[in-house]
């Protein structure tokens, strides 16, 4: 391992930043950002912006000019070595002349996975990496998820009374959390590759699932909406009983349903489908999240109802859970969290770890990671 000093230190958390402004308009490439610097004085620095543009070194390049001969390049994923989109930005650093090169970590995609580190190498440039891995890491967690365990990170996200219930024992569950809640979840879903229902919320919500940014909102930025790429949603289906209804048919962003093998569906059903494999009689969650892994969605965000939420959270394929609790009471009779989990004594219990908790207009949003995963 390296000694880092704090310049590098101070220079990578400015990479990191600079790398986040991608939250919303990556996917489902990685967030990375670059900065080039002659010790503390920085000459260049920018951040990839949108899958098929140029890379954050390539901005950084670019800003620097002939300031790069001799520089330190900062930048928060091992460059890359193959032409996609874009030609090698590890090619671009070598030409440009920088004398090293401080990488938070290595890119496991299989394109990449150390070429872009042995390319620099070989051209006389020094190469340190682990500098800030573990942030560098948890901002790429999708992508990682993706490419390392061939599916998206999921994430369940729910509305919640203070006894813990997410609807009446009727179904109704409009609107348990307040506008600024409601508002604050657009963020959620715009960073996210998908957002995943299941046919009973079609059925009984009728949710629109797209990513409506009040200009004016703080949380989308603040003074306007930002840039996004609209997230898929995903419609668990089993026998195709909402191909008729619903508003996620409205065309403002993609949809995919997902069923059963042996359903056939109408000629006329023009939306996008796939089958997946039943497991215990019900859609098999694993199938579903290696398909979408497959499509190149790096994360899904769940939101439906106690059954498909507890179908996950029972499966371990929630990675965190996004509860926004409201200061009221629904009763016994309504319905909760999760169903279906079936815990009889206190040694099956499942312990969530708080990573974050916030207020959120009237409401408190906590953020939640199960141990097993965390």
């Amino acid at each position: 391992m390296s000694d880092f000093t704090a310049i590098d230190h101070a220079m990578m958390a400015r990479a990191l930043r600079l790398a986040e402004r991608g939250l919303y308009t990556t996917k489902p490439n990685p967030m990375v950002g670059c900065v080039i610097a002659h010790g503390e004085r920085v000459v260049g620095e920018g951040w990839h912006q949108r899958k098929g543009g140029p890379h954050a070194e390539v901005f950084a390049l670019q800003a620097a000019g002939e300031q790069a001969r001799g520089a330190t390049a900062y930048v928060t994923l091992e460059p890359c070595a193959h032409t996609g989109s874009t030609g090698p930005c590890a090619d671009a650093l070598v030409a440009a002349g920088v004398s090293r090169v401080v990488a938070a970590m290595h890119d496991p995609f299989p394109q990449v996975d150390g070429k872009g580190f042995d390319r620099l190498r070989a051209a006389g440039i020094a190469v340190e990496s682990g500098l800030m891995e573990s942030q560098a890491r948890a901002l790429n967690r999708a992508f990682l998820s993706r490419i390392e365990r061939g599916r998206p990170w999921v994430r369940v996200k729910l509305a919640s009374s203070l006894d813990g219930r997410t609807a009446l024992a009727s179904g109704e569950s409009k609107w348990i959390s307040g506008e600024a809640s409601r508002r604050d979840v657009m963020r959620w879903r715009a960073r996210s590759g998908a957002l995943i229902t299941g046919s009973g919320t079609v059925l009984a919500d009728d949710p629109r699932l797209t990513v409506r940014f009040d200009p004016a909102d703080e949380a989308a930025g603040g003074g306007g909406a930002p840039e996004f790429v609209a997230p898929l949603r995903v419609v668990l289906d089993p026998g195709l009983a909402t191909i008729a209804r619903g508003r996620v048919r409205d065309g403002e962003a993609p949809t995919l349903y997902l069923h059963a093998p042996d359903i056939k569906p109408p000629r006329e059903f023009a939306a996008a489908r796939a089958a997946v494999p039943l497991r215990d009689g019900q859609l098999d969650l694993a199938a579903v999240l290696a398909l979408l892994a497959e499509r190149e969605i790096g994360e899904v965000q769940v939101e439906a109802g106690a059954t498909l939420a507890g179908a996950f959270l029972r499966a371990g394929l929630v990675d965190e859970v996004l509860v926004y609790v409201a200061p009221l009471l629904l009763g016994a009779q309504a319905r909760p969290l999760f169903d279906g989990l079936s815990i009889d004594t206190m040694a099956e219990r499942l312990r969530l770890r708080i990573a974050e908790a916030r207020r959120i207009g009237e409401d408190t949003r906590v953020l939640l990671l199960p141990e097993t995963i965390a």
